[in-house]
């Protein structure tokens, strides 16, 4: 009777252990967030599929991250709802993938929703599909119950399930419709007007210009930092001062409206109003790691003190909240609580300050500068809202390491080094841990977290960025390892991912071809073109450049097609067609006049340690230019 009351004591004083589903084994932070899910997820995996075949059921494939808000939203109303959990489990074998784990995986399904609905598609990615990977239907975010504008899973469910159970002619006329859109060619149309030249670049960027908010869209806006890079490319290229300011007007927007955080510093992912002055709440590594090198490249061409003081603090807010061993965090939720919490101000708080309370935000206000330049005291400003976020909890961050945005980090610190040369000195600590995280025996990797052994080996996208950021290093340094090392990765990349006149993505038996639209951040394989391009300069190789006009000329009719949505790939079309400029020169004058070679009004230079007195300006086939005068070498650069 003892031993009875001891086991019933025990049994109702400690709470039951909550049931894991198979996602408890897995690293990701997203994945790890559904592992007491009452549905029984699953990893992308062999088992899973093999499950679904032996069942013979339908796959339910849930893609999204871990700062996605809308993602959170279907967690909490279906993942975690048991009766729903009823249904995907009885119909379905249920599959969760992160986006930045598998961005291969995110990358075929997004395309496959582009040509189901010819529209972009987002997170969360809801996909209905046959074990043999075969999709029957595609959604985003999808309620619980029946909305105006989505059906609801109370009664999708069944109704997917059912009907590939039975094979059923709903089955039928479901997968037959959806697979006549997925397996459509893709017909480019021939262009007449022949190579790309500078006006039509900029006719493209124009027509989607918003010359009153600066950014592109009416919309919703992105920062698109491709597009702004190409659009200062080609204003430089043309000597079109106009085009120039509107890069410096966006510039302006975004650094001084809701997009960037006038309190910490950083930039939000995107603004939902087309004025800039209200953010979806996140923050990315990558978009602080694409707009660094870009107000950097700006400050150097205005020496506008607003654009030095968003690189530097960008930086310290990244070093405060997301850097670890050298290495940096991926990203942060837009919710510590409520949605912006942790970045709103109330009226009393703001009393406090010089400025003037303006509700936009829910009765609360997120701080916008609604002039063209911050106030004097803005310092102080800064300081005394600062105080008040300490006592408040700061947004969940993701801690996945990823080699890819680490790397973007690493090449936008080296960038900015210009400004300060301590941030040389940290992509150095974040390169040297990057590789002894996450390369080992000759074979690179994609992601983990800090004290967990890297185990997914690395995508196109880490091994371009990886080589972007030894390249961009050894711009600062000229250590000859780093373009060594660069040339390696190069030769590995081709060999994985490059078959046939096509590069993939990855070495996924799905044969996900890379793609060339500029979608979070720039293409990962237009970056390894432009690398290519570099390194044919660098290394005075002809065999580069023949590989460079090769990708080129094949990828040549997607970009005129797409011109409005591949700037990154049309940076690299005009880094080729206008050429390379190699300056030459000893340690000593290079290093000296580092800000003034960076300011040159010519936007695709490189340089070289030679061990000559003066300066050498060089093509890959002519040397055009030699001076003891730096300026006379600069003149004639700047007149190509």
């Amino acid at each position: 009777m003892k031993l009875l009351f001891l086991l019933l004591f025990f049994f109702f004083s400690f709470p039951l252990q909550a049931k894991y589903n198979d996602l408890q084994y897995e690293t990701s932070p997203y994945l790890q967030a559904h592992k007491t899910n009452p549905v029984d997820w699953m990893p992308w995996s062999k088992k899973a599929f093999a499950k679904a075949k032996k069942e013979h059921k339908a796959i339910f494939l849930s893609i999204g991250y871990s700062t996605c808000h809308w993602c959170h939203v279907m967690e909490k109303e279906s993942f975690s709802n048991k009766d729903l959990a009823k249904l995907f489990n009885r119909y379905f074998v249920a599959i969760k993938v992160d986006r930045e784990e598998m961005p291969d995986i995110d990358a075929y399904y997004q395309n496959v929703f582009l040509k189901m609905h010819h529209r972009s598609g987002g997170w969360p990615l809801s996909i209905f599909m046959s074990p043999e990977k075969k999709v029957f239907y595609s959604a985003g975010y999808l309620p619980a119950t029946k909305k105006s504008y989505s059906e609801g899973l109370e009664t999708l469910l069944p109704y997917l399930g059912k009907s590939y159970a039975t094979d059923s002619n709903n089955y039928k006329r479901l997968i037959k419709k959806a697979q006549e859109l997925i397996n459509a060619p893709v017909v480019y149309e021939k262009q007449k007007s022949g190579p790309l030249s500078q006006k039509a670049l900029k006719k493209s960027l124009l027509d989607e210009y918003d010359d009153i908010y600066g950014g592109f869209g009416n919309g919703r806006k992105f920062p698109e930092v491709s597009k702004l890079t190409l659009m200062l490319d080609v204003a430089l290229l043309s000597r079109d001062t106009e085009l120039q300011n509107d890069v410096y007007d966006t510039l302006d927007s975004m650094a001084l409206r809701g997009l960037y955080d006038q309190v910490e510093g950083g930039f939000f992912r995107y603004s939902v109003d087309a004025a800039w002055e209200i953010p979806h709440f996140e923050k990315m590594l990558y978009t602080q790691a694409e707009l660094i090198p870009l107000y950097t490249r700006a400050y150097l061409l205005t020496k506008k003190q607003l654009y030095k003081d968003v690189v530097v603090e960008t930086i310290g807010m990244l070093e405060k909240h997301y850097k670890k061993n050298d290495l940096y965090y991926s990203a942060s939720d837009a919710d510590s609580g409520e949605e912006g919490a942790y970045f709103l101000y109330s009226k009393h708080e703001i009393a406090q300050t010089s400025l003037k309370f303006v509700d936009n935000f829910e009765g609360k206000m997120h701080i916008n500068i609604y002039a063209d330049k911050r106030p004097k005291e803005f310092k102080k400003i800064q300081k005394t809202l600062q105080k008040f976020r300490e006592k408040r909890d700061f947004p969940f961050i993701d801690k996945k390491i990823n080699t890819a945005w680490n790397s973007m980090m690493i090449e936008a610190l080296y960038t900015a080094s210009v400004i300060d040369v301590k941030y040389a000195k940290e992509a150095e600590k974040t390169l040297l841990s990057l590789e002894n995280l996450m390369y080992h025996d000759h074979t690179l990797y994609h992601q983990t977290i800090l004290g967990v052994k890297p185990r997914q080996k690395a995508l196109l996208e880490d091994y371009s960025f990886l080589i972007g950021a030894l390249l961009e290093g050894y711009e600062v340094d000229y250590d000859a390892q780093k373009l060594s090392f660069a040339e390696y990765l190069l030769q590995q990349a081709k060999a994985l991912f490059y078959k046939d006149g096509v590069w993939y993505l990855s070495q996924n038996k799905l044969d996900i071809k890379a793609g060339l639209i500029d979608k979070y951040y720039i293409s990962p394989l237009a970056k390894m073109l432009q690398n290519i391009v570099k390194l044919a300069t660098l290394k005075e190789s002809f065999r580069y450049e023949k590989l460079a006009n090769k990708i080129l000329k094949t990828l040549e009719p997607q970009l005129q097609e797409k011109l409005a949505l591949t700037p990154a790939l049309a940076t690299a079309y005009l880094m080729q067609k206008n050429q390379m400029v190699l300056l030459k020169s000893d340690r000593k004058n290079l290093e000296k006049n580092r800000v003034e070679i960076e300011n040159i009004k010519y936007p695709f230079v490189l340089r070289e340690v030679k061990k000559i007195d003066d300066y050498l300006a060089c093509t890959l086939r002519q040397c055009f230019s030699k001076d003891k005068n730096l300026k006379v070498v600069i003149k004639a650069i700047e007149k190509k």
